[in-house]
This record gives C-alpha cells, structure tokens and sequence, in this order.
C-alpha cells in the first residue's frame, strides 16, 4: 500500500495498517480506481483510504483511528445507494465487501449473517433449505444496507419488511464500542437501525430469521402501455391475495428473446411478481393482470425463488443514474395521465417509472414498532433515470425533479432505502414527525458528534446543521 498524500501522517498510518487483519488502499494503489467506485457511476469521488476491513476488530480500529485524526468516516457495504453516499472526497471508508461470512441454521430458521453478503448470495444459501428472508428485489444489493433503511421487495405484502426478520445486530458504535443489539439489549438502538439506516452505527453481523418460501410462481407480464392498464392493475394488486407482491415498470419493452420484436424499444408495463404459496392459487390470482390486456409476452412460471433476481439482473449492472421515490396513498388519475406523459418524452431512453404496491404484511406491524415509520402507506412510485453521458447529469436531474413535483413529490412520504442526494427536508418525509425526533435523541445519545454523516443524517438532537440553525433541543 502506498502513502495516503496529504491525509494521514505517515507514521500513524504505517502503525494504523500493521494492525489490520484486513487492507488498507490509497491512492495509487493498483486495486483504488476499482474500489473507490459504487453502483452510481455518476458519482466520482476520491477517497483519501479504503480500508477493506476483515472483521469487527477491524471496524473498530477504523473508527477510533478516524476519531483520532479527525478524518471524515463512510462506509461502504452493497454501494447502491442512489446518493453515493459510500464515498467521499478525503473520507476514510470502511468497506465491508469482504466480510461475507454466514452461518444458517436451518432447523431453527435463524441465520447470522456478515454485512459484505448480497441479497443474492444470501437468498441461494437460504434457499438450499426451502426458506428466505426478505431482501429486496435485486440481487446485487448488500444486505446490511437494505435492512437498515427498512427492506421493501418480492415478499413485501406475505412476509413483511427485512427489519420484520432482524432478531439482532452486532454493531460498532462511534466510540469504538462493539455492542450486541436486540429487543433485550440496547431496545431503542435497535428499534433506531430497524429503518433509521446507517446513522447509529456500522453493523458487523446481523441475525435474521428465516421463512418458508420454496417454489413460488413468479416472472414478468408484459402489457400495452396504455392508461387503462396503469389505471387498473393498482386495484387489482391491493386486492390479490397477500402471497401475491407485485411491482410494476413503465419502460421501453428491451431486446429480450421472448419479446416479440416488433415490440423492442416501445412502451410497456412489465408486472414482475412473485406469488409465495400454492403455484395453482397464484395462476388464479394473476389472471385478473392478464385480462387487463392482451400480453405483449408472459413468462410467470413455478420457479425456485431466486430465480426471480435473474429479471431484474440489469438493475445490478454499474450506470449513471438519478431517481425519486414517493409513497402514496392513491394513485390518481392524475397521477396516471401525468406518469403516461412524462414517459412520453423522457430525458434519457433508459428512463422508467416503477409502481408498487404495498400493505399486507408489512403493513400489521404498527408504526411505532420500528423506525420505520410509513407502513400504511399504499403505493411507492420511483422514478428512476440511468442515462449514458455522465456531462448529461444535470438535464436529467431536472427532468427526474420536475417529474417528481408533479407527482406530489414535496407532500409525499419517503422511503430512505431509495432517496437520492436530495437535502435534509426529503430525509425527514421519510419519518412521522414523532419517529424522527426520537431518532434524533437516540442519535444525540449514540453519536452525538455526527461521526455517521455519510448517510441520508438524521442530526443529533441539539446539535447545529451546517447551515448554523438549530436542530431543536433534546427530549427530556
């Protein structure tokens, strides 16, 4: 490893390193260019070190050595977030990729988990065994990420969030401190990271439990774009039997094999769902889907359930990109002929509305429960704008914002897990008012400092934003 210029005394690091049982990479090692990159190939910073930390020791040298020297800390698992927020220009990284260990229990439908996992690798060891947690619905992304901000994917509706199957963390706390979390061991820092995202610590191991999901029928119908068929599959997925998750892509038809050609690169809707029961109750609850239209192509089959990752594999793949989520209640007519028109005439060709639909499951558990705070929320509407030519970046910025506002985007719920870089006023929208000033206070108790900024921040209680003004005084 060479020296970090300009960053970290020589002798610090040199001693900082020796002790890793982990690496450390700089700037002008051959691995850094790679390293330093995330999912959103828009965002190019450069850290000042990435340390690839092997295990929690690890993790826990990196933040007091950090602390110590005053350097700016981020971490890095999956590196989906839309913001980037993994990377920072002279930041410290802890990069979690290589710590992929797993231990499930199948007998007892628990499994620890390390943060480097994928959803992917994590769900084709969990299905060996007929079980799954749910996480997500694209396999590249990193586990701890997903669950931090709350965990919304194929199993939504049957079996609820991922943080309805966290039993435990074992998390680094800004003071070095390694501490075991659960529902009997630091209640209200667990209750915080079930939604409050990365803000109260870095995560080393998580326990879940797991669930049976076997065989399930799942794939994609593809139908016509048309206002009668946005204006009706909403009802139709809120009212289809809870197995049944759905969500929903106005986008250009791609160049797959078993669309039609004729139809490559012309608008559809792409229903990608995943039925978890019988596969004969499942045929009969997508039939009301494909009456809606003639199918521009259907391929919904019995499938193991991570065969359903292979459609959204594309998502997986490293683009610029820009997107706004909402969470809403009703999807208005309104809101039906303003998604049709925008799509029409979209800043990049690659650019795609996605519709879902929630409730179910995820929706019993109460507000308070958990930190995250939108469960009776009906639909999540995210507009999503990968595009070519990074130089471009701004015009599809405010295309994709100006979309967003006409959908109601300021008046709307958020989900963090899918915020952009997009100011603390959108970070709040993604909690009750009540749930944010309590996550606020557990972050004025945990990390009173702001050490975890690198994040969608929730400020400590008390303390001052960067703009000078005052984030209230703590609770009592």
């Amino acid at each position: 490893m060479t020296e970090s210029p300009g960053l970290i005394a020589s002798d610090s690091l040199a001693t900082f390193c020796a002790g890793l049982a982990g690496r450390a990479i700089a700037p002008g090692d051959a691995e850094y260019e790679v390293a330093r990159q995330v999912h959103n190939a828009s965002v190019d910073r450069h850290p000042g070190l990435i340390v690839r930390v092997a295990n929690a020791a690890d993790v826990c040298r990196t933040v007091a050595f950090a602390r110590e020297g005053g350097h700016r800390l981020t971490v890095r698992g999956g590196g989906h977030s839309p913001a980037g927020h993994a990377v920072a220009d002279g930041a410290i990284v802890v990069d979690l990729s290589e710590m992929r260990g797993l231990e499930l229990d199948a007998g007892r439908r628990r499994a620890w988990a390390e943060p480097g996992l994928t959803a992917g690798e994590y769900t084709r060891s969990a299905a060996a065994h007929g079980l799954a947690t749910p996480l997500g619905d694209t396999a590249s992304v990193g586990i701890a990420g997903i669950t931090l901000s709350g965990g919304i994917g194929f199993l939504a509706r049957k079996h609820g969030l991922t943080i309805d199957h966290l039993v435990s963390v074992e998390l680094v706390t800004a003071d070095g401190s390694l501490l075991a979390v659960s529902e009997t061991s630091h209640p209200d820092l667990f209750w915080a990271v079930r939604g409050g995202g990365g803000n109260f610590g870095i995560v080393t191991r998580l326990q879940y439990a797991l669930q049976p999901v076997d065989l399930v029928l799942g794939g994609a119908l593809f139908l016509p774009a048309t206002r009668d068929v946005l204006r009706g599959l909403v009802p139709i997925a809120a009212s289809a039997p809870e197995e049944l998750t759905t969500v929903a892509l106005l986008m250009p038809a791609p160049p797959l094999p078993f669309i039609p050609a004729e139809a490559h690169g012309r608008p559809t809707i792409a229903i990608l769902l995943v039925y978890a029961g019988d596969v004969e109750d499942g045929q009969r609850a997508v039939a009301p889907f494909r009456a809606l239209a003639r199918p521009i192509a259907d391929v919904i089959r019995p499938m193991p359930y991570p065969a359903i990752y292979e459609l959204t594999a594309e998502a997986g793949r490293r683009t610029p990109g820009v997107q706004r989520s909402l969470l809403l209640d009703v999807l208005e007519d309104s809101k039906v002929d303003t998604i049709l028109a925008r799509m029409a005439a979209p800043s990049s060709p690659l650019a795609m509305t996605q519709v879902r639909v929630l409730g179910g499951a995820m929706a019993r558990v109460p507000n308070a429960a958990t930190a995250f705070g939108h469960r009776g929320r009906s639909i999540m509407v995210t507009v999503i704008t990968p595009f070519a030519d990074g130089a471009e970046r701004d015009r599809h910025v405010a295309w994709t914002q100006d979309y967003a506002d006409a959908l109601g985007l300021h008046d709307a719920g958020a989900y963090a897990g899918f915020l952009d870089d997009e100011g603390e006023a959108r970070v709040r929208s993604a909690y009750p008012a009540a749930t944010y000033a309590r996550l606020a206070e557990i972050k004025r108790r945990y990390d009173p400092d702001n050490v975890f900024r690198g994040n969608q921040n929730i400020v400590p209680a008390g303390a001052r934003r960067q703009d000078g003004a005052s984030t209230g005084t703590p609770a009592a």
